[in-house]
């Protein structure tokens, strides 16, 4: 198969392809005669995996580690299994913290009057002062 048929086949685009060979996180493909890459379904397997595990949250590095146990006939899926829960307790400490920006910004705006005056008690707090700066200041 050629880069091309990976793409529509892996849901990825040729570029994003190219990438992960230049990070080292698939198998090298053989070159034809011609030069061109050539991929086999180990391929296949390997992009797919890094697209979905992409999709999940998993970074490039972990990626790489997920690929590496793809590839490794003695896996033991516990150390799958840990990686992934692993993953789900970072997003729910994202959660978490976006959950806590999203109710500081939502007593900020409380706070404003959204008027067409000049006091922002949104500015003000976000800036630490007090009181409206002045351009003289």
């Amino acid at each position: 198969m050629n880069i091309s048929e990976v793409a529509k086949k892996t849901g990825l685009t040729s570029k994003a392809i190219r990438f992960y060979e230049e990070k080292g996180l698939v198998t090298p493909p053989l070159r034809g005669e011609n030069g061109y890459r050539q991929y086999g379904q180990r391929h296949l397997n390997e992009l797919t995996l890094l697209r979905q595990a992409r999709q999940v949250g998993f970074t490039l590095e972990e990626c790489g580690e997920l690929v590496k146990l793809l590839n490794d006939p003695d896996r033991r899926s516990a150390v799958v299994k840990m990686r992934t829960l692993e993953k789900v307790a970072e997003i729910e400490r994202h959660i978490g913290e976006l959950q806590a920006m999203r109710a500081r910004l939502l007593a900020l705006a409380e706070s404003c009057p959204g008027d067409d005056g000049a006091e922002c008690p949104i500015i003000n707090n976000l800036s630490g002062c007090g009181c409206r700066k002045r351009a003289d200041d």
